[in-house]
């Protein structure tokens, strides 16, 4: 292997790393305050949306609900996921209505 490839490789590994063990370090030994943990609390839930919904109300670069299947799969998915708090049941949800849409030409 090439010095320069196993230092760059390292590099990577120190810029990605790094920042995510010093906070742990840093706050290991400490408890964060109430408002703080309840605002943490929301981070997987924007992420999440924030990767979601480019996918489910874009296509091809352009704002589009009408012809897209998958918007319309993730409403019914979002109401089970709602009212039954089910990874599972959300995911049969969606796929049903994904094979459901496609098996009456819908998609």
């Amino acid at each position: 292997m090439n010095a320069d490839v196993f230092v760059l490789i390292l590099g990577m590994a120190a810029v990605t790393y790094i920042p995510r063990l010093v906070p742990v370090w840093l706050l290991s030994s400490r408890s964060l305050p109430p408002v703080v943990g309840r605002w943490l609390s929301f981070v997987p839930t924007a992420v999440l949306s924030a990767l979601l919904m480019p996918a489910l109300v874009l296509r091809e670069e352009h704002f589009d609900i009408t012809g897209n299947i998958y918007f319309w799969a993730a409403l019914p998915s979002f109401a089970v996921a709602m009212l039954t708090r089910s990874f599972f049941g959300t995911v049969a949800a969606g796929m049903a209505t994904v094979a459901a849409a496609r098996y009456f030409g819908l998609a």
